[in-house]
């Protein structure tokens, strides 16, 4: 796709194309490494590094991300009592309209899959697809076989008209692995509480057929393309 330099800096959240026009005129604007003098030049924006103020930024016509979300951070642009998720994330990404592809609580750490793709947020949030997730649970009291048979036969929850359950596995003596394909309130917390235990932390380690990547360490985040970004755009 070739586009004006101008309105490629724009999509990629440098701000208005004023803004970035600017940005061009006063050479800090490198394209493909070499300095761009027009911002009226046309690009070509498969393969396309724009270099702004020294930085690179490979041009994505999509973008989607995988964050490791720390605890102590929320999922909103207009937090309460903690501080954004957003904070975490360089201000282009941001300024271009990344959302989180559903929430994880606040005091919820681990794979949080942010984009600026409607239709793909929509496809792995929408109950319908039924996308699962795996948290890593750790509990308050000790994890016993009974507990993690209760959970995988379903457990009621206020709001579910029927029995939610979810696939469990027991880690270690406080510590169960669960998966669940719906996207309650507070799902995992209630579920683990109505099968008579409590949630002391929770870590999601699998969004559909994405892990957590090991290489991202907490609050960190990486640009998925590739073989990942295709593992998550398979999910069904």
């Amino acid at each position: 796709m070739r586009l004006q330099l101008d309105k490629a800096l724009q999509a990629q959240g440098f701000g208005t194309r004023k803004a970035c026009r600017l940005l061009v005129n006063r050479g800090a604007v490198n394209v493909n490494g070499v300095l761009a003098d027009s911002p009226d030049a046309a690009v070509e924006s498969d393969g396309l590094v724009l270099t702004v103020e020294g930085v690179d930024w490979p041009f994505h016509e999509r973008l989607y991300l995988a964050l490791h979300k720390p605890a102590g951070v929320e999922c909103s642009h207009t937090p309460t009592h903690h501080p954004s998720v957003f904070s975490l994330l360089p201000a282009p990404f941001v300024t271009r309209g990344v959302q989180c592809v559903g929430r994880l609580d606040a005091d919820t750490s681990g794979l949080l899959l942010l984009s600026d793709d409607g239709a793909f947020i929509q496809r792995l949030t929408s109950p319908k697809h039924k996308v699962p997730k795996t948290y890593l649970v750790t509990c308050a009291e000790p994890v016993t076989q009974a507990l993690v048979e209760r959970l995988s036969g379903g457990v009621q929850l206020n709001d579910a008209p029927e029995p939610v359950a979810g696939q469990g596995e027991r880690v270690s003596e406080r510590a169960l692995r669960l998966t669940i394909h719906e996207g309650k309130y507070h799902q995992v917390k209630r579920m683990v509480a109505a099968a008579g235990n409590h949630v002391v932390a929770l870590h999601r380690e699998r969004v559909g057929a994405l892990e957590l990547p090991a290489a991202l360490t907490t609050g960190t985040w990486q640009v998925l393309d590739g073989p990942a970004l295709a593992l998550v755009k398979a999910t069904p």
